[in-house]
């Protein structure tokens, strides 16, 4: 039987929520991974045996987490770690990563994040649904697009009803909208330049305050967002149609072609053109 299973998500047109892969496995004794640095948030859910992860905390400092069957540890973006497989029990796990506008919402709101790494359910069979949920996507990397992104929703909810650590509503709807029409806009402009100042104006906020409000709910900053939704678009692009790179590359906000490869190759790990040929359907 195999001991491993993985699967990346096919559809980049997705900017609230949306998973990039996910998978299990069965580890051998001592087996490790890391130190290695993630893009995105990354869950783990101990199916059985017990195992150890080190993660740096928003400080830098090293914090050792000593898991088990029923739990689960998160992974932030730009985070430290390692994790290991402990010698006489080696844990099995499932995993899902994802990210998205409302990814760190919900993470907060079940008490997680860089500071807090460790699931742990209120009780068991919360714990299993979150399991099971999880297992459901990474079995079912044939499904469509939007029923993964389903799952993925269906399971952050559990997450955090689930979590032991789930935090209270701060009710942050005027934040909220404040960011909702700051993205609906660089969704309408993101081919043209544009600056953290027209942002602020159009929300009407302070250029600091907006800045420091949009990485709280986004988690990145207004740049880094714009860089990840222009990149998302070309590579839509390069798979729906036949426009030349240098063509797709000005559409997304890159009249410098080299520019836009050295992006495109740092965010997807390759080339625009290598990557096509990759992911263009036949």
């Amino acid at each position: 039987m195999s001991s491993y299973s993985f699967s990346i998500f096919p559809n980049d047109n997705f900017l609230d929520l949306r998973p990039y892969q996910y998978g299990w496995e069965q580890c051998k004794p001592l087996y490790s991974f890391g130190p290695f640095v993630r893009n995105h948030y990354l869950l783990h859910y101990v199916i059985s045996g017990q195992g150890l992860l080190h993660s740096n905390d928003a400080d830098g400092v090293t914090h050792y987490h000593h898991l088990h069957a029923g739990q689960g540890f998160l992974i932030c973006p730009g985070q430290v770690n390692t994790y290991r497989a402990d010698e006489d029990q080696p844990w099995k796990y499932v995993w899902v990563e994802f990210d998205g506008l409302r990814a760190a919402e919900y993470l907060d709101a079940a008490g997680l994040g860089i500071s807090q790494p460790i699931y742990r359910p209120k009780d068991p069979a919360m714990g299993d649904a979150v399991r099971d949920r999880m297992l459901y996507i990474a079995s079912h990397a044939d499904a469509s697009p939007l029923h993964l992104v389903g799952q993925l929703c269906l399971f952050l909810d559990e997450l955090v009803r689930s979590s032991a650590t789930r935090r209270e509503s701060k009710g942050g709807q005027l934040r909220d909208f404040y960011i909702q029409e700051a993205v609906n806009y660089i969704q309408r402009n993101y081919q043209r330049a544009l600056t953290v100042e027209e942002l602020a104006d159009v929300c009407k906020l302070n250029r600091s305050y907006f800045s420091k409000l949009f990485k709280e709910v986004v988690g990145s900053t207004p740049q880094e967002f714009i860089i990840q939704l222009r990149l998302n678009k070309a590579a839509e692009l390069m798979k729906a149609s036949n426009a030349s790179i240098g063509d797709i590359s000005v559409r997304c906000g890159y009249p410098n072609q080299l520019h836009f490869s050295q992006a495109f190759k740092k965010c997807y790990g390759l080339p625009p053109r290598e990557w096509r040929k990759q992911n263009k359907p036949r």
